[in-house]
């Protein structure tokens, strides 16, 4: 697959590496698969993520949650109630939050959650995929996509005393690539709706390209014309909701002149905004009439790369 694409980076980042970034191509709009292919698949496990190469995503995203002893794993939630087993194999483990039982990754360690599955919530048929580490995402996608991953909850980690950006530093700084990896030059770009996380990774990992996500109605400030001028100081792109570029398309261009990428979220089947008759029609819309830069679909299959001039 061909990954030469906008806003690359070698994976190996290291201190003595030379790191290359590349202009943004408009001419090639990056598919990033929102959790793997998640509207097939059981979300961030092995079978969603091997889905989303084999449907020829550009980019696999992975949300990173952290674990009692420390270790980065890809769950979007910050706790395991809703795609896993948890109440079942730790009954007696949840938190009581406002009347209901959460069970926090942090509370967990590593092989705790490795106890758990991850794939019959989604369907029978998946049991029992396991939860991967960060580690096990590389190795899994390898340097047949590139990698997305979004820090999450950076605020309730702090409370708990845990730096997410250090450790998502220390996780990334052995990582060397293999032969096939240098010469596919595979991406990695992070993502995160906390601006402390992406300020902290700008002057730890200045190469690697940066999204701050946006949602409402968090955003309304940052896509002034000053706003932007702020955001491009510590990131190079922007990830918002896609009701921002929806409700005011002329958004995109004054983000580009901001010198910003701009990667909306999310494009599903299930949930097709009213003017499209499908999600392919509404993804067209966004990259050919809009011209953002790329987009977050949990269907990579509908993609409309062949629209591509």
């Amino acid at each position: 697959m061909a990954v030469v694409r906008a806003i690359v980076l070698a994976l190996a980042i290291i201190a003595s590496s030379v790191v290359v970034t590349a202009k943004p191509d408009r001419s090639a709009p990056l598919l990033i698969a929102h959790r793997g292919a998640s509207a097939y698949a059981p979300e961030h496990t092995r079978e969603s993520y091997e889905l989303a190469i084999a449907q020829r995503a550009d980019y696999v995203e992975q949300d990173l949650q952290v674990t009692k002893d420390g270790v980065l794993v890809c769950l979007h939630d910050p706790t395991l109630e809703r795609t896993t087993n948890v109440e079942d194999v730790f009954p007696d483990r949840a938190t009581m939050v406002d009347g209901r039982a959460r069970w926090y990754v942090n509370d967990f360690t590593l092989e705790e959650v490795k106890r758990l599955d991850a794939g019959s919530w989604f369907n029978p048929k998946f049991a029992p995929a396991r939860v991967p580490t960060w580690a096990e995402a590389v190795e899994i996608v390898g340097s047949r996509a590139g990698l997305f991953p979004e820090l999450k909850d950076a605020a309730l980690y702090r409370e708990r005393g845990i730096d997410v950006a250090a450790l998502f530093v220390a996780a990334v700084a052995p990582m060397k690539p293999t032969p096939e990896q240098k010469a596919a030059r595979a991406p990695l770009i992070v993502q995160s709706f906390d601006e402390a996380t992406l300020r902290t990774l700008s002057e730890r990992l200045p190469a690697v390209p940066r999204i701050l996500l946006l949602q409402p109605p968090d955003g309304i400030q940052t896509l002034t014309l000053e706003g932007l001028k702020r955001v491009a100081a510590f990131a190079t792109g922007l990830g918002p909701a896609k009701v921002y570029v929806e409700n005011e398309r002329a958004l995109v261009r004054r983000i580009h002149l901001a010198g910003l990428t701009v990667i909306p979220y999310t494009f599903r089947s299930k949930s097709v905004g009213g003017r499209y008759a499908s999600v392919r029609d509404e993804m067209a819309a966004y990259l050919f009439d809009v011209g953002v830069d790329g987009l977050f679909t949990d269907n990579p299959d509908l993609f409309p790369r062949e629209d591509f001039r």
